[in-house]
């Protein structure tokens, strides 16, 4: 931020205290006058002075993620959603604006999140060659200002798995969805088959129609890689001119392509060098795209080759885009991690333990630094129903630990140092039609899927519709609604967060206060906590953590070089620690935590582990995690 406005910042926050302190209300400041059509006036519901410049823009700096203020930003959210490779809703993720409405609402309030992986359709966008179809891009421009507006920032995806549903003939086994059918028709695909395929997968490699048509498209046979490029241009230019300047900036980048892969190499040719010589030059291409349609200060979210991290041996391949080079601002690595070993129930015997993926994890952050950007791990999840769905309790919690920090529970307070920083993530998937589908397979009026997620026998969906029709959670709560640093004025140094969630009737606890720490072991007793240590670079803007619903503000406490307190007040009053609603009038609620001194190291333990602990017990805390983190300097 250049420091004429940084000064006038400090300026508004200082009238802002002063007034506060006066007794004078601090209702949120004027908002700007926006720009395009529609642009609703005045702040979105619970912002504050801050909230709309930290909304006004999302970028790249220094491989991290920041927002309008300079603050770091940590995406945590889901996949929206999987009813798009459906043909039910005509590949939109909801039958309805309302149903988005309710969707987002449930999102933000009971999953936690801030940001969705927004799915859309190639087969729907330009059903015919040539012809956009613009009615389906104002549905789903409809449905994306649902997630918008309740404060949530959107990255749109053109999703395919197995390059589309109309290579697959009605008595399939499997299906797909992405590319039109007019695509296939003109391929001259042979009748698919998978041989022998235990999972869906398995086709990516095994099915000779999937991979010669995959193979065609990465080389532009008869220009449908060219007219992909040309759809989403103008998807994108629909984007930016049909939501206001406001909600245009909550749209964080866009996801080219889903799990790109060769289909079959040339002759000599390996994965790492296709990655070089085919597929960084169509993401040159499509940023190329994203820039004549308007999108030129929002990065490209690019994947590797899908095998680059696998963890079967057999199943990996080179890559992680190693010959990109420096990527910087304009490119995001993103990536998806499945735990193939678990899902297999072969592989791997057991549940996930501590520290599970904390190496599958760091090698998605070294990446990330080495090519000089953020990280997303825009997939991950494992099946909640069929044989394996015992499993998931621990390798979720597993996935969600390494995306805060690559150290395992057991040593994370002996050397937090070694923290890395805070992985964005969203999880696949959030689809509030669970167990309630009606899709004939691949067109087979006999075949009708209902059950789970109504595609390739997937049951992945953290939510589904009660009798009510009231959106409730598939997993425990305090796995998924979760405390994050949201947004950190300055640089995250550590962060950890010991969600106490269950498998079954056992609480899992992988990150135990050490018995060096007694008074913040009391402290905490059996309940949730996250501690986040932070450099501050002089923001007056408060640093963020998303408060889980678990954490009744009554009866939180927290210990901080900034203030000890038990039931932190309400925002406004000039406190360094306070409690308001997150943006867009869902609910929600969110930690604020003011540090405006530069280059001072902090720390805050957040918990909701004593109903009312005695000044002595809180003395106690701040004096041991002063002189723990004194030792981190």
């Amino acid at each position: 931020m250049p420091t004429m406005r940084k000064r006038l910042m400090g300026v508004l926050f200082l009238i802002t205290v002063s007034l506060a302190v006066a007794g004078v209300p601090t209702a949120a400041a004027p908002a700007a006058a926006g720009t395009g059509p529609g642009h609703r006036s005045g702040p979105a519901p619970g912002s504050h002075w801050f909230d709309e410049q930290a909304a006004a823009s999302f970028t790249v700096q220094d491989g991290r993620f920041v927002d309008g203020l300079g603050r770091e930003v940590v995406l945590r959210g889901y996949n929206v959603s999987g009813e798009t490779k459906l043909e039910e809703n005509g590949g939109l993720p909801f039958a309805s604006v309302a149903d988005a409405e309710k969707s987002a609402q449930a999102l933000r309030t009971l999953g936690g999140g801030n940001a969705v992986r927004f799915l859309l359709s190639w087969a729907h966008a330009e059903p015919v060659r040539g012809q956009v179809d613009h009615a389906y891009l104002a549905a789903a421009t409809a449905q994306m200002r649902a997630f918008l507006t309740a404060g949530i920032r959107v990255y749109p995806d053109f999703h395919q798995d197995l390059f589309s549903r109309h290579l697959f003939h009605e008595d399939s086994w499997y299906t797909g969805d992405g590319a039109p059918k007019w695509v296939v028709d003109a391929g001259g695909y042979p009748r698919e088959s998978c041989g022998i395929c235990l999972f869906w997968g398995q086709n990516i490699t095994q099915n000779q129609a999937v991979t010669r048509a995959t193979y065609d498209f990465w080389h532009n046979k008869g220009g449908i890689q060219d007219a992909f490029l040309t759809t989403a241009q103008t998807t994108m230019a629909h984007l930016a001119g049909h939501l206001t300047a406001a909600e245009f900036a909550g749209v964080v980048g866009f996801d080219p392509y889903n799990e790109p892969h060769a289909g079959s190499y040339d002759p000599g040719q390996t994965s790492r060098a296709w990655e070089r010589d085919i597929l960084w030059p169509f993401y040159e291409r499509f940023r190329a795209r994203m820039d004549a349609a308007g999108w030129r200060d929002k990065p490209a979210f690019v994947e590797p080759n899908l095998f680059w991290n696998a963890n079967l041996d057999f199943q990996k391949q080179e890559g992680g885009l190693l010959d990109a080079g420096r990527l910087g601002p304009r490119y995001v690595f993103n990536t998806h991690f499945y735990d193939q070993k678990a899902i297999s129930g072969v592989f791997m015997w057991g549940k996930a333990k501590d520290g599970q993926y904390a190496g599958d994890f760091g090698t998605v952050r070294d990446r990330a630094s080495a090519t000089e950007t953020a990280a997303v791990v825009s997939e991950f999840g494992h099946p909640l129903g069929g044989t394996v769905a015992d499993k998931a309790p621990t390798v979720l919690k597993a996935m969600y630990q390494a995306l805060d920090s690559r150290l395992p529970g057991a040593t994370w307070w002996s050397r937090p140092e070694d923290s890395g920083p805070v992985l964005s993530g969203t999880q696949w998937q959030w689809d509030i039609y669970h167990g309630r589908h009606h899709e004939p397979m691949n067109g087979n009026p006999d075949k009708v899927m209902t059950a789970a997620d109504a595609w390739n026998d997937e049951d992945l969906s953290s939510v589904r519709l009660d009798d009510t029709g009231t959106p409730v959670l598939r997993l425990d709560t305090r796995l998924l609604d979760r405390l994050y640093p949201s947004a950190t004025a300055g640089r995250v140094l550590a962060f950890t967060y010991e969600d106490r969630s269950r498998d079954g009737s056992t609480t899992l606890t992988w990150n135990p206060v050490p018995p060096s720490l007694p008074r913040v072991r009391e402290l905490v007793g059996s309940g949730q906590y996250g501690l986040l240590l932070w450099r501050s670079d002089g923001t007056l803007a408060p640093t963020e953590l998303h408060l889980p619903a678990s954490f009744d503000p009554a009866r939180t406490t927290v210990v901080s070089d900034l203030g000890t307190v038990h039931a932190p007040p309400s925002y406004g009053n000039g406190t360094p620690i306070a409690v308001a609603p997150e943006p867009g009038g869902t609910g929600s609620r969110r930690l604020l935590l003011t540090a405006p001194q530069t280059g001072g190291l902090h720390y805050a333990l957040i918990t909701n582990g004593s109903t009312a602990p005695s000044e002595d017990l809180l003395r106690g805390a701040r004096d041991e995690l002063s002189a723990w983190a004194a030792t981190r300097r």
